[in-house]
């Protein structure tokens, strides 16, 4: 059934964009065996706009719906995702035109590679490993979005005693954080795990390799509080406080 967002919403210059009230994707990661990220990506039927080119599961928002329920129900109708499968952190507007119609892009995240269905949409739906996307023809649209989405490996570090207290498990803590977490600075981060450590052996631990890692890098990042331990960090380590982590948490 149609809904009431179908149709083209156009700017003043006479430019088009689908979606009479805009519209939305999903950008959902999950973990490869190898613990990097992989993103679900849409090859578009070639009867589409941009057809033949690569991009989220979207589509257009009804006027009843919020950005976040209209990505996941396009997801749905064009991938067989389950909402049920899938935990929503975020959302970021990556489009914006002078017609006043938006492209709000929801980043989510799901414990593994899902199973995808394809509908008349679709050529083919394809997890594709996160530092592969931009190699592949994509919309438009999407290729100007990616570089604020893509995520950032990142090797969180927690000081036992700010971070977990006595009672502190650090399995428990592992997996209750969200894959991907917002980072101060804006960009997107991609926790594959994360390690604890004793004041003692940070220095050490630092030098050590930093993981899987990735084409575009890894950001060590160190929660404390302690100014001993502040003090003997490399100038490249990003500090966060105790309260990033549990913001992190409030999401998961």
């Amino acid at each position: 059934m149609r809904g009431d967002g179908d149709g083209w919403a156009t700017g003043p210059d006479g430019s088009r964009h689908w979606g009479k009230h805009g519209a939305a994707g999903l950008l959902l990661r999950a973990p490869l065996p190898d613990e990097t990220p992989a993103v679900l990506l849409q090859h578009r039927a070639a009867w589409s706009h941009q057809g033949g080119t690569w991009a989220l599961p979207g589509g257009a928002r009804d006027s009843h719906e919020t950005t976040t329920h209209a990505a996941v129900r396009e997801a749905h109708e064009e991938a067989g995702i389950e909402s049920a499968a899938i935990r929503v952190r975020t959302e970021v507007v990556t489009m914006k035109a002078a017609s006043g119609w938006s492209y709000t892009t929801v980043i989510a995240d799901a414990e593994r590679p899902l199973p995808t269905v394809a509908n008349g949409e679709s050529t083919e739906l394809r997890w594709v490993r996160e530092t592969d996307v931009a190699g592949l023809p994509l919309h438009p649209g999407f290729e100007a979005g990616w570089p604020q989405l893509r995520t950032t490996e990142v090797r969180l570090l927690l000081d036992r005693h700010d971070v977990l207290g006595e009672r502190g498990a650090p399995a428990q803590l592992s997996r209750a954080l969200p894959r991907t977490v917002h980072l101060p600075d804006g960009t997107y981060g991609w926790l594959p795990r994360i390690e604890v450590l004793e004041a003692l052996d940070t220095v050490g631990r630092l030098a050590e390799p930093a993981g899987h890692g990735t084409t575009l890098g890894t950001v060590t990042a160190v929660v404390t509080t302690d100014p001993h331990l502040i003090e003997q960090l490399p100038a490249t380590v990003v500090i966060l406080p105790p309260a990033t982590v549990r913001d992190w948490l409030a999401q998961a």
